[in-house]
Order: C-alpha cells, then structure tokens, then sequence
C-alpha cells in the first residue's frame, strides 16, 4: 500500500513518522523549513522513549509523488479547500482519501441516511471545492486523538494519544477501512474502525465548539476555563445548542455534557489547539468547529444564539491578533 500524508504538521507528522518506521511506504507532503529539515536530517519524533528518526520521501510538490492508494489529509480546516485541487496528482482511480482534520468533514453528509444526504457545508467547504476536486466517493472519516507539536523545523514532540478512529461514510466495514486500520495498526497506533463515524466526529466536536474558541478569547488553559462558573456557564450553553443541532441530524451521545465537560477539565493545563494558532498568528479553525454548527443550525432551524455570538467574537479576536483568515499553503498539519 502506498500512502501520502498530505500535510505533514504536528499530526500528520508523528502518523508519516510511525508508518514508516513500521515499513510502510510513505511519501510526505511538506513546506518550507520543515521540508527542507525532513530531506536533510530526517523527520525526528520526541516522546517518552528514544527520539525516532526517519527519511521518508518528502515534497511540497505533489506532483513528484505521484498516485497513492491512500492519502490521508492533515491539513489545518482553513488551508483544505485550496489544498484540494493540489492533491489531483495524487489520486489514482481508486485513491482513498482520509480526512484527518478537526470538525464536521466537507464529505459529512455523503450517504447521509434520510432526508439530508448531500446537503453541502459553505462553512467548511466554499464553493465546494473539496467536494469537487476530491470527489465524496472517496473518502473515510477519521478522528484524532493525537496531541503533539513542532517544536522546531523537521522535529515533533508528541505529549499523548496515538488514536485515529475510522469510518464509513455509508457504515459499512469495507475493506479499504480494513487495509488502512491494519497499516496503521502495524505501526503501533490504535486505528478502530467505527460503524458510526459521525457520532464519533461530534463527540469530539462537542467539546471542541466550545472551549477552543473560548480560550482564544479568554487566553484561559482548558482546566481554568472549566472551574471559572461564568465561563463554564457559556460553555454548557454552547454545548446545548451544538446537542441541538446534532440530535436533529440523528446522533446520540453516549455521555452527557456534563460528563463531557468533566472529561475536558481532567486533561489539565493543556492550550487549545485554537489558542496555540492564535499565539503563533495562525489561522484558526472557527468555521469547521463553529461555523458549521451555525450553518446547520439556520438549516434546521435550531437558534444557536450563544455559538453564534462567540463565533462573531472569535472571528474578530483573530482579525485583532493578526490571524490570516486563509492558509492556502500545506503542511500545517492539525
């Protein structure tokens, strides 16, 4: 099997590193001093063991790479859409596309049970960008629980989680899942394959709509955000409305939000992805964990007045704080 990672950041990265460690062949689409760090020195992994250290082919022209069986996307949400008609010299005829992202995917209502199959999301997707130049039919869902960071050109600290949860966008357990979940497997990551992919995409967004554009706006650690009653208050607000527009959409949570809330604070004095971004005048993920959900919500008719009022405020704290609005290069990862 032949696999790109198509963004080779933080994630995308540490997953390129793993892979090909175990044996697998691996191309890596990077940018600038990363690049130019990976094809000199290796890639370099820091963790709690030894560093690990590899060579895998590494381009930021895709182009060079050629057709892959599978492509996995680590981009950043807001560097996708233009990424998208990049990564043509990457597919094959039977190419495998492999979200890797934070938020509601673009493909999110591609065999979507019911009444709402094939609706688009603008918030996620302009002008349909991915859904036209990738095509829906490729794609698998995937939901990261990876925390990890560049923490100087070509090296990646990786603090925990080595989960990448995929799905089906029909539900099925088709073999492209099987074959990609046991490559992955082979590398020491847990790669489950989830009849349900969607709801596994809200879980973690659920928390996510909330407390990432929260602590842009606050500067707050995830466990200070929890124990501040004001802020815990707008934050559970949020989450009701998100539950709201999810439910409509059929998904059950399995938890509830205050359980969901308490697992956030059990991770600690841990920034936000979000945060980190704004620190470092990147562009933040708003539309893909808030402007989605006040997409769907005006769709469905569900008033989301809290999600709404934060996202008006997190977009203009980024504008504010020198945050471009689109990252059209690659290789941010997630």
């Amino acid at each position: 099997m032949k696999i790109c990672v198509f963004g080779a950041g933080a994630v995308g990265g540490f997953l390129g590193a793993r892979l090909a460690n175990a044996g697998a062949d691996v191309s890596l689409i990077a940018r600038g001093d990363h690049l130019r760090r990976i094809k000199d020195e290796g890639l370099t992994i820091l963790g709690r063991d030894e560093p690990l250290i590899v060579r895998p082919q590494c381009t930021d022209n895709p182009s060079e790479a050629g057709p892959h069986d599978v492509v996995f996307v680590a981009l950043k949400t807001a560097a996708a859409p233009a990424a998208a008609r990049l990564m043509k010299p990457l597919l094959g005829p039977k190419t495998t596309v492999v979200t890797a992202m934070n938020g509601l995917p673009w493909w999110y209502f591609h065999k979507h049970p019911g009444e709402f199959s094939g609706w688009r999301l603008a918030s996620v997707d302009p002008g349909n960008r991915q859904w036209d130049s990738i095509g829906p039919e490729r794609a698998v869902g995937c939901v990261v629980y990876v925390a990890s960071e560049i923490v100087a050109p070509g090296i990646i600290r990786h603090t925990y989680g080595n989960r990448f949860v995929l799905g089906e966008p029909n539900g099925e357990v088709s073999d492209r899942c099987r074959a990609i979940a046991r490559v992955t497997q082979q590398s020491g990551l847990k790669a489950p394959i989830r009849r349900n992919i969607r709801q596994e995409i809200w879980i973690k967004l659920w928390g996510n709509l909330a407390f990432n554009p929260i602590s842009v706006l606050t500067g707050a650690a995830l466990e200070d955000m929890v124990r501040d009653r004001g802020v815990r208050d707008v934050a559970h607000t949020m989450m009701l409305e998100g539950k709201a527009v999810a439910e409509q959409l059929g998904i059950v949570f399995p938890i509830s939000l205050e359980e969901r809330i308490d697992a956030t604070e059990r991770v600690g004095a841990h920034k936000t992805s979000m945060l980190q971004d704004l620190e470092r005048k990147k562009p933040l993920e708003i539309d893909a964990l808030l402007g989605v959900v006040s997409e769907l919500g005006k769709k469905l008719g569900i008033a989301t007045p809290m999600v709404d009022a934060v996202y008006a405020l997190t977009c203009r704290r980024a504008i504010e704080s020198g945050c471009p609005n689109l990252d059209s290069t690659i290789g941010s990862g997630t």
